[in-house]
């Protein structure tokens, strides 16, 4: 069973279909059992870093995704709660990815909304994907490069595009909305031991 964690934060129907598409069962939960229990972990976001992590905490899901051993995948907001703080509503994140997470400067359009591809491509996650690809942006907010970033993005500045850490994963981009790409990179999650 896939596991989508339920946080008041929007996409988790188009994260569920597109996953399901793909032929496996999932269950939409924030049930602390169902999340320790699932045979992997999806982490969708579409929201607000501060409201969501009120909500975690309430949940004592803050708890328990750092303990988690299955593959477990944060997309968007799901991403940049995996890291240490976020300056949207400076708000103290989950800490797995040793990063932060920054407002975009107002030198061009914000929030970065769109179509875009992917450098400095590594890591099971992105297995067959190429530069040549483009996936769907939206966010405000951008994860900063470290050890743990898997593939950057340029828009305003590079940040990552993918981060990875032991059974890690995250996404800036939605590989739900990405088309036959977004679903390459879901599969290759689904697929993960």
């Amino acid at each position: 069973m896939i596991a989508i964690i339920d946080y008041v934060a929007g996409n988790v129907k188009s994260v569920q279909n597109a996953v399901e598409k793909l032929g496996f069962e999932t269950i939409i939960t924030s049930d602390f059992e169902e999340i320790k229990n699932a045979k992997k972990v999806i982490f969708p976001g579409v929201g607000e870093a501060s409201t969501a992590m009120k909500y975690l905490k309430n949940l004592k899901l803050d708890e328990l995704i750092p303990s988690l051993k299955q593959p477990f995948l944060g997309i968007c907001l799901g991403q940049q709660l995996l890291c240490n703080f976020s300056e949207e509503g400076n708000t103290k994140c989950l800490g797995i990815f040793d990063l932060n997470v920054k407002g975009f400067p107002a030198t061009d359009i914000v929030p970065h909304m769109g179509w875009n591809n992917l450098q400095q491509i590594n890591g099971e996650l992105l297995a067959g994907i190429s530069a040549d690809d483009n996936f769907y942006f939206v966010h405000s907010y951008y994860c900063e490069i470290g050890k743990n970033t898997t593939s950057t993005c340029d828009y305003i500045l590079p940040f990552s595009a993918t981060l990875q850490k032991d059974n890690f994963y995250g996404t800036q981009f939605h590989p739900e909305k990405s088309g036959a790409v977004g679903a390459k990179i879901l599969e290759n999650f689904l697929k993960l031991k």
